[in-house]
């Protein structure tokens, strides 16, 4: 089945360039956050690897809604897989640079999204006027958003470190896969879930709660790499994160349900004061 989006019908809300450069600033932030695992020779701040991650998620998911108003349909899950596939590279390259692994990690995955959306529009010919920035933009987010989950899972980003959890390497144990997955999913799926006519506020608040799901996995899987109370942490946070979303992710989606069947504001009202955990609130509209 294929979805026509009408562009003109698309909440824009806040500019991309504003979501652009807050949440490239703010994922870069968190991942530097993470040395403090070195200064401090603790693995205490692998948290913020995840702050990190759902923060380029959050960017992406606008990303990927700007690229496909231009009726790209079914291309929502395959905006996602290029944007990891092609990011995976340079979050490798990244990681031999300790100190400089965001930044290079950024460098590298523009450079590989850049000449992919430039084969896309001038030799696949889709001629999509944001093609070019769209696959640059992805490479970098999935680039980071697999660097944070990196670091919240073993604690660091130096792949000759990688080697510390007793079950194998992360790596060559194949967990690497699993982020990619766990990234790659969370990305498309905010836009794909509300189009074709999403407001901005509620497909952010799904792209957090994607991002906090991930989160939950990948803190499940640190338990193997770092210390027990490090990755407890990491795990209440997530769970907490992910709550807090959901719960308004369903009243966001509540509000909009309302507006669209025209539905009295006193009963949207009267909602909210449900927990959004019962299974009879959505029932009630």
């Amino acid at each position: 089945m294929t979805i026509k989006v009408d562009p003109t019908q698309i909440d824009h809300g806040i500019s991309h360039t504003k979501i652009l450069a807050v949440g490239l600033a703010c994922t870069l932030l968190f991942l530097y956050c993470t040395y403090l695992n070195t200064f401090t020779g603790t693995d205490l701040f692998s948290v913020f690897g995840g702050f990190a991650a759902i923060s380029a998620l959050i960017w992406g998911s606008d990303t990927i809604k700007m690229l496909n108003s231009y009726g790209l349909a079914t291309g929502v899950p395959s905006a996602g897989m290029i944007g990891f596939g092609s990011g995976i590279g340079a979050m490798l390259i990244s990681t031999r640079f300790f100190g400089a692994a965001p930044i290079v990690a950024v460098l590298v995955a523009a450079a590989t999204g850049f000449v992919l959306g430039y084969l896309a529009n001038h030799v696949l010919n889709m001629k999509i006027p944001v093609m070019i920035q769209s696959l640059t933009e992805l490479s970098v987010a999935g680039a980071l958003t697999m660097l944070g989950l990196t670091v919240l899972i073993t604690g660091h980003m130096d792949t000759g470190l990688m080697a510390a959890g007793p079950d194998g390497t992360f790596i060559s144990g194949g967990l690497i896969v699993t982020v990619f997955m766990l990234g790659a999913i969370a990305i498309q799926h905010p836009w794909n879930a509300v189009l074709p006519t999403g407001k901005q506020d509620r497909m952010f608040m799904l792209a957090a709660e994607c991002g906090f799901l991930s989160h939950i996995m990948a803190a499940v899987m640190s338990f193997v790499f770092i210390s027990s109370t490090a990755a407890i942490i990491s795990l209440m946070v997530a769970i907490i994160g992910w709550m807090y979303s959901y719960s308004r992710y369903i009243m966001l989606s509540q509000r909009d349900a309302a507006a669209w069947l025209a539905v009295d504001k006193k009963l949207y009202h009267g909602l909210r004061l449900i927990p959004p955990f019962y299974p009879f609130r959505m029932s009630l509209l």
